[in-house]
């Protein structure tokens, strides 16, 4: 089986456009989307529909949460509440009724493979695996990691190698920005922690669409980039009098 798995779209329809696009020449069995549709971005609702039509199955990103209802979200930074306060606004209720539906988590048994939004040590917590030391929080649970564990919520494409005591961030030599290679095979006596980088809203200073494919008989992981229409997706932003940030972010890829 071919896994298409992508994250974190944000309500960025010019961006998973593309990458729907980019995904037809990949041979894809079944697709699976881990978590914030919404957030941010000037198209909530059409990209809403696009991912419950395209996806097996999605996982409750915070965003995802914040919007449905499903969390206090009165921390945040006040240009992030007020988009999620727009989006809670327009969405049709076919998609609040399915965000409010979605899964913390998703195993698939058969491929040994765990989704998840952030970290799967306290899911409801949506915390962030950036670096070798949150992925060494999942130590204590390394029997309940799949295989491969996938997760989004970082925006950042990171690869870390587990064994029952030792974290090893993987990074492609070639890369001064330290980002990992864009495909590996799995170790049978190692268990993996990938982030899959973010459709809508990238933060590794590249701006083009991140998106992942898994050959669960190969054990094979791929990276995969594609620029998307960048201008037509700030102007949403700026029309649907989003903060302005959201929108010149898009062009840095930050």
């Amino acid at each position: 089986m071919r896994l298409g798995i992508f994250s974190d779209v944000h309500a960025n329809y010019e961006a998973l456009s593309s990458v729907l696009q980019a995904y037809t020449r990949e041979n894809i069995d079944t697709f699976y989307c881990l978590g914030d549709t919404v957030g941010y971005g000037g198209s909530p609702n059409e990209c809403a529909d696009l991912v419950r039509e395209t996806a097996k199955v999605t996982i409750l990103g915070n965003h995802d949460a914040a919007v449905a209802g499903r969390m206090d979200y009165s921390y945040y930074y006040e240009a992030a509440r007020q988009a999620l306060d727009a989006h809670a606004q327009v969405l049709t209720q076919t998609n609040m009724t399915w965000l409010r539906g979605l899964p913390y988590e998703h195993r698939l048994e058969d491929s040994n493979v765990l989704l998840c939004h952030g970290s799967p040590v306290n899911l409801e917590e949506f915390e962030y695996i950036f670096a070798p030391e949150q992925a060494r929080d999942c130590l204590p649970i390394y029997d309940r990691l799949g295989h491969i564990t996938l997760i989004g919520h970082s925006h950042l494409c990171k690869v870390f190698a587990l064994t029952r005591n030792s974290v090893e961030e993987l990074i492609d030599p070639s890369d001064f920005r330290g980002h990992p290679p864009q495909s590996f095979e799995l170790d049978p006596n190692r268990k993996y922690i990938v982030s899959v980088g973010s459709v809508g809203q990238p933060r590794d200073q590249i701006n083009r669409a991140s998106f992942t494919i898994f050959d669960t008989e190969a054990k094979r992981f791929e990276f995969k980039r594609i620029e998307y229409d960048v201008s037509g997706a700030a102007d949403k932003i700026l029309r649907a009098r989003l903060n302005r940030n959201f929108a010149d972010r898009l062009f840095l890829g930050m």
